[in-house]
């Protein structure tokens, strides 16, 4: 089950310092240079969570700081989130969320928005278990206190770091980045309800 970004969401916001989109072709910054192929956005940001699935997740409006999760990722469901939480985790009333992510290499970003809910379907619970997960719940699959929290991104905004090497010898050096050696980031909403 695939909600497809709408590509025709993705579009440059600002200037963005030293980010371009996440997936960039050819040439100059603009409309026509943006990435219009959503599957490969979203690939390529799996791709960067997979090999750091770490980041930050919040209730918004809760007044509580957003927390560090490890992220559960389903290749078939590319439109949202799973978190293994405890039932007493401030984040199991569930509601609209907001998450943070950077990767390993602190050279690609996302802010996720969205809604995130208790799920606590068994089979879904079969095919995110791991040992790692079990770390953390020593009753195993049945553990009273577990609890699988489903965050299904309606909007998120990616930065990849890409900055030339003429703009990074400049900010090495102290000169000014012009247009073209710097980028901008990316906004994409999705179709999930």
């Amino acid at each position: 089950m695939d909600n497809a970004w709408t590509a025709d969401r993705l579009h440059p916001v600002g200037n963005g310092g030293p980010f371009a989109p996440a997936v960039r072709i050819a040439g100059s910054i603009n409309q026509e240079t943006i990435m219009t192929d959503a599957r490969k956005l979203k690939e390529h940001l799996w791709d960067r969570m997979a090999d750091s699935p770490f980041m930050m997740l919040g209730l918004t409006g809760s007044g509580q700081h957003s927390e560090p999760l490890t992220v559960q990722l389903d290749e078939d469901q590319v439109d949202r989130l799973w978190f293994f939480i405890g039932k007493d985790n401030r984040l199991a009333g569930g509601g609209a969320a907001m998450g943070q992510f950077v990767s390993k290499g602190h050279d690609f970003f996302a802010c996720f928005a969205g809604q995130a809910r208790i799920d606590n379907d068994p089979a879904m619970i079969d095919k995110l278990w791991s040992t790692t997960v079990e770390a953390w719940f020593p009753g195993g699959k049945s553990d009273p206190n577990l609890a699988l929290l489903r965050f299904v991104i309606d909007e998120a905004e990616l930065w990849e770091a890409d900055v030339s090497l003429t703009g990074k010898l400049k900010m090495l050096f102290g000169g000014k980045i012009r247009p073209g050696e710097e980028g901008s980031h990316a906004r994409v909403e999705t179709t999930a309800k």
